[in-house]
């Protein structure tokens, strides 16, 4: 058993994870940081939860480019093909549960 404080965690590095659990191919992961990501496409299905701080969760849907401001609470799924990046605004504490090996 382990617990996290997902409200004060900081990893080293922007992006930086504690990987909480691989349960059976599908991970779920602690992650810190203060920069953008990438512009991404994952092969399976993404949950990102914000725990702490806020997010600019940027994402395409056929030509079309959309924002959304994630707030901690809130919940972004990406289905399979969906190309997203997240922006966070100061710093920020996330939760994902994606495919093992994912972006």
């Amino acid at each position: 058993m382990h617990i996290y404080h997902g409200s004060t965690f900081k990893a080293e590095r922007a992006w930086g994870a504690v990987c909480i659990a691989n349960m059976d191919g599908i991970t779920t992961r602690l992650h810190w940081t203060d920069r953008p990501y990438e512009w991404h496409v994952n092969e399976g299905e993404e949950v990102f939860a914000v725990l702490s701080g806020r997010v600019e969760m940027k994402y395409r849907e056929g030509e079309v480019e959309y924002s959304a401001l994630l707030e901690a609470g809130d919940i972004f799924y990406a289905a399979v093909g969906v190309a997203h990046v997240a922006h966070p605004i100061g710093e920020a504490r996330i939760l994902v549960v994606e495919r093992a090996g994912s972006q």
